[in-house]
């Protein structure tokens, strides 16, 4: 088949849609599909700032949430021409990652599933991007219900949001849980020295690792806040995070306030596969999302990939996490917002390192037999098929 897998959004960027196209896209590839990858990043640059962020951040002045409405419909239409003049490749297939790259495809005449890793209306409203109980509101929603109705078939990547398309669309998707390239990540221990003389680790220093993008509903001021207590055990421990966004202002002032400044680095946006290093060099992985305007944590990436890195995991119980983590078998879950909880689950995994130990082993497993790319390629090629 030709597989055209589109988004609205950038691609490469930080986050798990784009780690989930690439994954996706390396799975079809390896059962023999042809896949292309269409994004707003093919959009020129110039374009971008003239038609889509200039404007909406002026609008936005004017009134809140009317310029992320106007960038997503320009998006849209953007990605929509694109796919226009790429026609004469006859993919068989369009799988949208979202509710506008769905409307793009369906204006273009090509056929399209689409793939559903959250809630649109409830993540804006999280972000702040829209304020509740505006028009804005209102619309995205009635945006997320069209789409899903119209279009071929739904694929979602937990059973929450299942349950969300079938209440809101009255459409029953098919849950296809996130999944992760297992021959990518895997454990690396054996190079846990060398990548942290790499990237100026010390050594002997504990190190909690959070592979976030820094937003409210992942939860990553959580680390910062539960630190403290950790040190007064492990003064010389590292708390390390490896992602971008809007969090970022208020994590430096926590970090500030309680005087951690030698202890927390921020890494900003780093390569996928730079990634992969530093879940190798770390000692525990924390994930630590919360629910944030009715959004929960899907099956998370970042989750999977510590699992299937070897890496003992700290998650809270929230959303998908629940699903892909059994409590104290391979990996530890901690009340969402519980700052005493996560301190001393950090601290009980650098006093018992067996047990992180044990829990990595049996995380990996699960990893190999449950979460492969090329299971799941091969679920997703079966909608496909029966789309058609």
């Amino acid at each position: 088949m030709k597989i055209l897998l589109a988004t609205v959004y950038h691609y490469p960027h930080t986050g798990g849609l784009s780690v989930h196209v690439a994954t996706l896209k390396a799975g079809l590839e390896a059962r023999g599909h042809e896949v292309d990858i269409l994004s707003f990043t093919d959009i020129p640059e110039f374009q971008q700032k003239a038609a889509v962020r200039g404007p909406g951040f002026l609008m936005n002045k004017v009134s809140k949430g009317k310029g992320f409405v106007f960038g997503l419909k320009q998006r849209k239409k953007m990605l929509q021409k694109l796919m226009e003049a790429q026609k004469a490749k006859n993919y068989d297939i369009v799988n949208a990652q979202e509710v506008y790259a769905t409307f793009a495809a369906l204006d273009a005449g090509l056929p399209v599933v689409s793939t559903v890793h959250g809630y649109l209306t409830f993540e804006a409203l999280s972000a702040g991007n829209i304020l509740k109980g505006s028009a804005e509101e209102r619309f995205l929603l009635q945006q997320e219900i069209e789409a899903y109705r119209k279009t071929r078939a739904i694929i979602t990547v937990d059973t929450r949001i299942k349950h969300y398309v079938k209440k809101e669309a009255g459409i029953e998707g098919t849950a296809i849980r996130n999944f992760i390239n297992v021959d990518d990540f895997k454990p690396d221990a054996e190079n846990k020295a060398a990548y942290r003389e790499k990237h100026g680790v010390p050594a002997d220093a504990p190190v909690f690792f959070v592979p976030r993008r820094l937003t409210k509903k992942n939860g990553v001021i959580y680390p910062i806040l539960s630190l403290p207590a950790v040190l007064e055990k492990y003064p010389d421990a590292k708390l390390i995070y490896a992602g971008t966004g809007e969090a970022m202002d208020e994590m430096k002032k926590l970090i500030a306030e309680r005087g951690i400044g030698e202890n927390v680095e921020l890494l900003g946006a780093i390569p996928h596969d730079v990634i992969k290093e530093y879940y190798a060099l770390a000692d525990v992985v924390l994930v630590p999302s919360v629910y944030s305007e009715g959004v929960e944590e899907a099956t998370s990436i970042s989750a999977l990939e510590a699992m299937g890195s070897g890496s003992p995991l700290i998650a809270c119980a929230v959303g998908g996490l629940k699903e892909i983590v059994d409590h104290g078998v391979d990996g530890l879950l901690v009340e969402e917002k519980n700052v005493e909880e996560l301190s001393a689950a950090m601290i009980d995994l650098l006093d018992h390192p067996e047990k992180g130990a044990r829990f990595a082993a049996a995380a990996r497993k699960k990893i190999e037999d449950e979460y492969s790319h090329l299971a799941a390629a091969e679920k997703y090629e079966a909608i496909y098929k029966a789309s058609l």
